[in-house]
């Protein structure tokens, strides 16, 4: 199992675009993968799931990845949240 924590930088915090994005992108690895905020966790496959966590500007959240593809996946969501979040 892979984890790290991400700080969001988006002024608007995860919304429809960026919850959209990531939830497409996880279908792209055997692994499953999940985001946490406080004491909630949701996978990051479910979009109306990740928008109900609220999300905003400068919450930390805890990224969990685990399965066959946890390292790439690690790597590649990293990138995708520095670039989108």
């Amino acid at each position: 199992m892979k984890t790290f924590e991400y700080t969001i930088k988006d002024n608007l915090g995860i919304h429809a675009r960026p919850a959209g994005m990531l939830a497409k992108k996880v279908k792209d690895y055997q692994s499953s993968i999940s985001i946490k905020k406080g004491d909630k966790e949701v996978s990051c496959s479910k979009l109306m799931a990740l928008m109900g966590l609220g999300v905003k500007y400068g919450d930390t959240v805890t990224i969990n990845i685990s399965g066959p593809d946890e390292d790439i996946a690690e790597k590649e969501i990293k990138t995708f949240l520095e670039t989108n979040l």
